[in-house]
């Protein structure tokens, strides 16, 4: 297997773009194989490193079909959904606490 080009941050050449560049685009990969990476540098770790796909392979996005649409209707609320207090936090309960902020809060208080 053959290295892949390595460019720079800001530096890489048309035609190529991120997974989110390729979404708001419209586009995904279409299981497309990594065409390039991108590197930003940092002081006292590694380079952050981005995958690039090629924009000319990439295919439309598919639609939301009814049961998809369905599913990320329950799936939300559970992800909103407090396992303490059992209250819509009103955002996304962070996986790092497990709970909503003010649970969290006097968990560390107590």
């Amino acid at each position: 297997m053959a290295a892949l080009p390595v460019y720079r941050w800001r530096l890489a050449p048309d035609g190529y773009a991120t997974r989110r560049q390729l979404r708001a685009l419209g586009l995904r990969p279409g299981g497309q194989e990594v065409a390039a990476e991108l590197e930003r540098p940092r002081r006292r770790r590694g380079p952050l490193v981005a995958y690039l796909y090629r924009i000319d392979q990439a295919k439309p996005v598919r639609p939301m079909t009814p049961g998809r649409r369905a599913a990320l209707a329950k799936a939300m609320p559970a992800r909103r959904t407090c396992p303490n207090c059992r209250r819509d936090a009103g955002y996304c309960i962070p996986r790092s606490l497990g709970m909503c902020v003010p649970c969290s809060d006097l968990e560390t208080a107590a």
